[in-house]
């Protein structure tokens, strides 16, 4: 008697979710075709920082120190960019310094004609200054120092500040010299004047002499 081969009973119904299990496996996810609109719509917000009507003359990273009176230490301010701006209009420069994540702002101060920049002791990435600060919201003086990442950037630093400040200085002397020729010029023309109306009263004076009668 012949030995019959075993059936193998394989129902479609297999087959299907060997598929399906493959296709899961695999990520495929299924188009349906639906759309999904976001829940919240954010509408495109224009942030202003205070610096549309500046120039930009300097944009460099560096790490901003303040000294602490009270402490009688240097304490870290913040680490982030470092910029000077001009003012479109006025022409005036001022040093603001915002933190690299935050943007909070640790330094915020004009360059005034009184400004010095100074080389730090024993860091010629360094450099100190003083100056009336109003990054708290208020008026302080504050001594600052900062710290670049080469020598470059710092030399680059202190001397566009030192020329910005000789800048001033030649100015208000030119104000000062003009004010002085102003005032020379209409303490000359008082003085002519006056020596213009005693010569007036003079010839009046021998004109009247003239024409009295002699006895």
């Amino acid at each position: 008697m012949a030995d019959k081969e075993p059936v193998v009973d394989r129902p479609e119904a297999s087959h299907e979710e060997d598929d399906a299990s493959a296709a899961a496996a695999a990520g495929e996810e299924e188009d349906t075709g639906a759309q999904v609109a976001p829940i919240v719509r954010l509408e495109e917000v224009a942030v202003t920082t205070g610096e549309e009507d500046e120039d930009v003359l300097l944009d460099m990273k560096a790490k901003l120190y303040r000294f602490d009176k009270d402490g009688n230490q240097w304490k870290e301010r913040g680490t982030g960019t470092v910029k000077l701006l001009k003012h479109k209009e006025t022409g005036k420069v001022r040093l603001v310094m915002r933190q690299a994540k935050t943007l909070k702002i640790c330094a915020n101060h004009l360059v005034a004609s009184t400004t010095k920049m100074q080389e730090h002791a024993g860091s010629d990435k360094s450099c100190v200054w003083h100056a009336a600060d109003f990054a708290d919201g208020e008026l302080k003086e504050e001594m600052f120092a900062i710290r670049f990442g080469s020598v470059e950037n710092c030399k680059k630093f202190k001397d566009l500040i030192e020329e910005i400040a000789e800048a001033l200085t030649k100015d208000e002397g030119k104000e000062s010299d003009d004010t002085t020729t102003g005032l020379l010029e209409k303490l000359t023309v008082s003085e002519n004047k006056s020596e213009a109306e005693s010569a007036e009263s003079a010839k009046e004076k021998e004109s009247e002499a003239d024409a009295t009668p002699s006895e």
